[in-house]
């Protein structure tokens, strides 16, 4: 089977910093096969034996925090949960320099649409959706400021989530179904 480790604030801000070839060296090292790392904020495609998603969260945490000694969380996502997000976004959204369009991964314990009422969302600015194992936010940048979206940071829902832009999240899909054929 096909995943994708989603790893939460590395290299972002000069914190957490982990190296993406001992990273891959790491996921090699607890058996992942086929191990191939996107960009530097912690994004591992690879393939494993069919178990749980939450099995394989809890080897990757410990793993990384045996070899770099830091407390991360790993959001696992098969092949097939990726595919239904990104069948879910909008062929209009992007990530450009009109519109912030984001994916954010959710920690098990919060995937629920129910997490939407938890969000403060301006309607006429903001468009979200919620999708098992994420929410989708789009807004045009002209209205970023008015967005509900900068309401997100320091909430309690901010930090049960690993947020990826739109244009990312394609790329993974794109390099996961590569890597599945």
């Amino acid at each position: 089977m096909i995943y994708i480790a989603l790893l939460r604030g590395i290299n972002v801000g000069g914190k957490n910093k982990i190296d993406m070839k001992l990273l891959k060296q790491t996921l090699e090292k607890v058996g992942m096969n086929d191990v191939v790392t996107y960009i530097n904020t912690g994004n591992i495609i690879f393939s494993y034996k069919v178990i749980s998603k939450s099995e394989l969260s809890h080897i990757l945490e410990k793993a990384i925090h045996n070899d770099f000694e830091l407390q991360i969380k790993v959001v696992v996502r098969s092949v097939d949960d990726i595919r239904e997000i990104i069948n879910a976004i909008p062929a209009t959204w992007k990530n450009d320099k009109n519109m912030s369009s984001d994916v954010m991964f959710l920690w098990d314990e919060i995937d629920d649409e129910s997490v939407l009422e938890n969000l403060v969302i301006k309607p006429n600015i903001d468009s979200v959706k919620y999708v098992p194992g994420a929410i989708l936010w789009s807004v045009d940048k002209i209205n970023i400021t008015k967005s509900g979206k900068t309401k997100l940071i320091g909430s309690k829902i901010y930090k049960q989530v690993t947020i990826r832009n739109v244009n990312t999240a394609r790329k993974i899909y794109e390099l996961m179904h590569a890597q599945k054929s």
